[in-house]
Formats: C-alpha cells, structure tokens, sequence
C-alpha cells in the first residue's frame, strides 16, 4: 500500500448523502414525521463525524499510522514558522531526529528563511492552510477551501523549491471540500494517533506523558510551534529525551517502504 494517498474520488460523498436522504424521504412517508425526523437527523450523523473526527475517511484517504512494526514514529510539528523553529531545528538535530513541519502560508511567507532551512536540513514540509482559520476551517465552502489550499501550496513551493506532498487539516476537521484540491495538488491528508494537547496546555510533563500513553511503532505524534504558553520548545525537549530513553527513532513517510501487494 502506497502511504501516500491522494484522494480519487473528491465528490463520492454527494452519492453517499443522496442515498441517505432518498431513504429518509421514504421512511417519512411511510411512517410520518415521528420517525422521519429523528431518520434524517440520525443520517446526517456520519457526514459530522467525518468533519469532527480528524481520522475519518468519509471525505478521502488519510494517514493516521505508519505501517512498521519498528520503534519509530512519525514527528509533525504544526503551526509555524515561529519564533520556536530555529530552536526546534537544533533540538532535532541534536537527537538526529527528523519532522515534517506543517506551514501556515501567511506566516511561511513572513519568514522564508525559516521555511529554506527547514528544508536544507532535511525536514518535511507540509500544507497546513493558507491563513490558518481554526475556527472557521470546517466551514468553508468550496472556493475559500480550495484558497486556501492553493495559496498556501504555493507559497511553500516558492520557498523551499519543492511541492509538499501532505496535507494537514486545520484543527483536523477536513469538511467535504477539502478533497477536491487535495486531488488537483497532489496532496495527500496526514492525521494522527498521538497528541498532548500542546497547543494548549502548558504542563510539559503532562503534556509527554499524555504523548506517551499513545506511543506505539508507526505513530504519529502530533506537536505544536509557537503557541501562547510559550512552552512548545521545552516539550518538544522533553518528548525527544522520553524517545531516546525508550529506544525510538524517528522517520518520515517518504523513507517507509510500500507494503508488499
């Protein structure tokens, strides 16, 4: 299985949801409205889960692990650039660890040297939206959706001179207009299966150990620049030490081999 995954089929949704409707029509005019009401709101269920739930594959393929059984976990880092990446850089270098770090293109924009290092270390890139809208992104209609994808893209793609190849939904909430530019990009969308919360909390050993709880081969562990707290570096430290200790590496994506068909 190819892990990266783009989607082929952006609109199979449309089919789902007509389907469910048509039924419902005829549960309400069989039965009336007592059972036709509750019907329609019950089938509009697994459309929300597909938004709400960052690994739903209701609107296309996404990652959610890395198939290896080895001690190695995927590293994602969203958010930035910020004013953490320089130092987040010689963390991983010191622990000869590798992350891709999901952009927001305004804030790439801002700081391209951030971006050009990045990539001359050897870390990934990834499209994490053109302006990050956290609380709007599983809103958007199709043109400010497929925007933002677009813009973002290619703002990334100037700056470090390649296209990325994974997608990151904002929030994780990937509504049904978010496969269609995934398609025409090329891009490929990247969950997770582990999570501290970083992005809020400000407790670093809460946070690890949280991380740690999840922590399996093949994971991916999703991290945090640039918040609030001002903490991202310390826990960032502090997961790379808990790796080291438990004996994991880090890999990315690119360097999985396919399993064998």
């Amino acid at each position: 299985m190819d892990l990266h995954r783009p989607p082929r089929r952006p609109h199979a949704w449309w089919l789902l949801l007509a389907a469910s409707q048509l039924l419902v029509a005829a549960i309400w005019w069989r039965y009336g409205w007592r059972i036709g009401l509750p019907a329609m709101m019950l089938s509009h269920l697994p459309f929300w889960w597909g938004v709400l739930r960052p690994q739903s594959r209701m609107y296309g393929p996404v990652l959610s692990r890395l198939p290896i059984a080895e001690p190695r976990v995927w590293l994602t880092i969203d958010d930035g650039p910020s004013d953490d990446t320089a130092a987040i850089l010689d963390l991983l270098d010191a622990h000869r660890a590798k992350a891709t770090f999901f952009l927001v293109g305004e804030r790439a924009a801002a700081r391209p040297a951030l971006v050009r290092e990045i990539a001359r270390r050897g870390h990934g890139i990834g499209n994490h939206s053109a302006s990050h809208p956290s609380a709007w992104f599983w809103i958007l209609g199709p043109w400010r959706m497929r925007r933002e994808i677009e813009q973002c893209q290619k703002t990334l793609t100037e700056l470090s001179g390649t296209a990325p190849r994974w997608f990151r939904a904002v929030v994780g909430h990937a509504n049904p207009f978010v496969s269609a530019p995934l398609r025409d990009l090329g891009l490929a969308r990247a969950a997770w299966n582990a999570r501290g919360f970083d992005a809020v909390r400000y407790d670093v050993d809460g946070v690890v150990a949280m991380i740690e709880r999840d922590l399996a081969p093949g994971g991916i562990v999703l991290l945090h620049e640039g918040a609030r707290h001002g903490r991202n570096v310390e826990m960032i430290a502090a997961l790379l030490r808990r790796l080291d200790a438990r004996g994991y590496s880090t890999v990315l994506p690119e360097e999985v081999a396919p399993e064998p068909r």
